[in-house]
C-alpha cells in the first residue's frame, strides 16, 4: 500500500489540477493526478486553446478577403472546415502531451480513472464511465492503476461542464453546446447562439466571420453584460457592422425540429415573440461544476448551489479536502483556478502565500474586435460610493492601429478621484487581450494615475492608447 500513499492527491487534470501538482512537486509532496478524461482539462482541449486556433483560422480568413485594402492580391479566398478543425484538434494534442511531459518531469503520478473521496484521506479511483468527446489522447506511459488510494491532502478540481436549459437540451445535432461547435463537420449556413458572455460571442464571432448567418440572444440589456456598459456597445456597433443580428432583453423560450435545423421561439421585453429558423442552435448560458459523484457530501463537504465552499485558500469545510478552479466558483477562467492551484498547495506546505484578490483578475474575450478587462467598471464604481475620474481614448487616434487597419476600438481607464488609485480598465479592439496585462500588474502594484503617466509607452505601438486613456482622465491627453 505505501505504493498508494502520497502527501497530495489532486482530482481534475486541467489549468488548475496540473499546476497544483506541478507546484506540489517543486515543493518536495509526493503528488499524483486522477483524471478521467484528457490532460489539460476543458481549457486546453475543449475551451481556451482549440477556440483560439479556430478564430486565428478565421481571422487570417478576414485578413485575405481584404487583401486589396492592404495593396495585396490574392485568387479565391475559400476554406476547409474540416481541415481548420484538424489544425485545431493538433494544437490542442500538442498541448495535452506538453503537459504529460511535465506531470512526468516532475515527477507527478498519472491515476487514470474516476475518482471519489471515500472519508479524508482516503480517495478509490475506478475505471471512467465517461465517453470522451473524441477519441481520448493516448494514455501517458507510467500511467497507474485504479484502486484505493491515500493522502494527507486532497485538492478537488473537477471543473465544469456547459448548463443546460430546461426544453433545450442540446442533443448533439441540432442544438449544440461548444463541444460540437468547435468540431463542426460542415459549416452551418445559419445559426443561434444562445447568451452573449465570452463562449457565445467568441462562436458567433467564429461562425459570422467564416460566412455563416449569425442570430445572438441576450437576456440581459447589454451584450457581452459583465463588461463596462461603453466598452460592449463599441463591440456591439462592430459586431452588428459584421452583419451579426443581436437581440438583447430576449429570450429563446422554444425550440423546435424544423427539418434539418430548429425553429427558434424568441420573447423581446415588450412581450413580442419571433420565430428564427437556423441550421444550429448554440446554448451558451454559462456553465455549472463538476461536483456530483466525488463523494462530497456523505464527507461533509459543504456546497452551495452546486459550488464547493472554500476559505481563501482552497480550504473545504473538511479538513485535509481543498476545492480550486470552477467548482469553487466564479470567476471561471482558467487562469484564476492556476492561481488558487498554486495558493492552495503553497499553503498546504506551509509558505504562507498572498491571498488572490478576485477584484484583480482579468477577463478576457477573443471575438473581432477583442475584448479585454479588469476591475471595476464605471457603474459598479460609482455603486460603491466611489467618486470617479475616467479617461478615453479611441483607437482612430492611433498610429500602429490605423496602420493595421484596426482603427475601431476604445480603452477606458476609471481612477479614484481623491487618491488617483487605478479602479478598472476596460478595452475594446485589437490585441488588447494582450495589452490588459499592463494595467493587471498596475493595479497590483498600486499603481496610480500619475505613475501611469510618467512611464514611457513605446512608439508605434497600439498600446499607446493605454497610455492616451490615463492622459485623458486628467485632460491631457494629446491625439483626440
Amino acid at each position: 500500500m505505501a505504493d498508494n500513499s502520497y502527501d497530495l492527491i489532486v482530482i481534475g487534470g486541467g489549468p488548475g489540477g496540473y499546476v497544483a501538482a506541478i507546484r506540489a512537486a517543486q515543493l518536495g509532496l509526493k503528488t499524483a493526478v486522477v483524471e478521467r478524461e484528457h490532460l489539460g482539462g476543458i481549457c486546453l482541449n475543449w475551451g481556451c486553446i482549440p477556440t483560439k486556433a479556430l478564430l486565428r483560422s478565421a481571422e487570417i480568413y478576414t485578413h485575405m478577403n481584404h487583401a486589396q485594402s492592404f495593396g495585396l492580391s490574392a485568387g479565391k479566398v475559400d476554406f476547409d472546415i474540416e481541415a481548420i478543425v484538424k489544425r485545431s484538434r493538433g494544437v490542442s494534442g500538442q498541448l495535452n502531451g506538453g503537459i504529460g511531459f511535465l506531470l512526468k518531469k516532475n515527477k507527478v503520478d498519472v491515476i487514470w480513472g474516476e475518482a471519489k473521496i471515500t472519508a479524508p484521506g482516503k480517495v478509490n479511483v475506478k475505471a471512467p464511465a465517461k465517453k470522451p468527446h473524441e477519441p481520448a489522447h493516448p494514455v501517458p506511459k507510467g500511467t497507474k492503476n485504479v484502486g484505493a488510494y491515500s493522502a494527507k491532502h486532497i485538492i478537488v478540481a473537477t471543473g465544469a461542464r456547459p448548463r443546460a436549459l430546461p426544453g433545450i437540451e442540446p442533443d448533439g445535432d441540432t442544438i449544440w453546446t461548444y463541444f460540437e461547435a468547435m468540431v463542426p463537420k460542415t459549416m452551418p449556413n445559419s445559426l443561434v447562439v444562445m447568451g452573449s458572455g465570452a463562449i457565445g460571442i467568441e462562436f458567433a464571432s467564429f461562425y459570422r466571420s467564416m460566412g455563416a448567418e449569425v442570430t445572438v440572444v441576450e437576456l440581459l440589456d447589454q451584450v457581452l453584460p459583465v463588461e463596462d456598459a461603453e466598452v460592449a456597445a463599441v463591440a456591439r456597433k462592430q459586431f452588428e457592422k459584421q452583419g451579426m443580428k443581436i437581440l438583447t432583453g430576449s429570450k429563446v423560450t422554444k425550440v423546435e425540429k424544423a427539418g434539418a435545423g430548429v425553429k427558434a421561439t424568441i420573447k423581446g421585453k415588450d412581450g413580442k415573440a419571433q420565430v428564427i429558423e437556423a441550421e444550429k442552435l448554440i446554448s451558451a448560458v454559462g456553465v455549472m461544476g463538476n461536483t456530483e459523484g466525488l463523494g462530497l457530501e456523505e464527507v461533509g463537504v459543504k456546497t452551495d448551489r452546486g459550488i464547493i465552499s472554500v476559505d481563501d485558500y482552497g480550504a473545504t469545510s473538511v479538513k485535509g479536502i481543498y476545492a480550486i478552479g470552477d467548482v469553487a466558483g466564479a470567476p471561471m477562467l482558467a487562469h484564476k483556478a492556476e492561481h488558487e492551484g498554486t495558493i492552495c498547495v503553497e499553503a498546504i506546505a506551509g509558505k504562507h502565500p498572498h491571498v488572490m484578490d478576485k477584484g484583480k483578475i482579468p477577463g478576457c474575450t477573443y471575438c473581432h474586435p477583442q475584448i479585454a478587462s479588469v476591475g471595476l467598471t464605471e457603474a459598479k464604481a460609482k455603486e460603491a460610493g466611489r467618486d470617479v475620474k475616467i479617461g478615453r481614448f479611441a483607437f482612430i487616434g492611433n498610429g500602429k492601429a490605423i496602420a493595421l487597419g484596426e482603427p475601431d476600438g476604445l480603452v477606458k481607464t476609471v481612477f479614484d478621484a481623491k487618491t488617483g488609485e487605478l479602479l478598472g480598465a476596460h478595452m475594446v479592439g485589437a490585441e488588447v487581450t494582450e495589452m490588459i496585462q499592463g494595467f493587471v500588474v498596475a493595479m497590483n502594484l498600486e499603481t496610480t494615475e500619475q505613475d501611469l503617466i510618467d512611464a514611457v509607452f513605446p512608439h508605434p505601438t497600439i498600446s499607446e492608447t493605454m497610455h492616451e486613456s490615463v492622459l485623458d482622465s486628467q485632460g491631457r491627453v494629446i491625439h483626440a
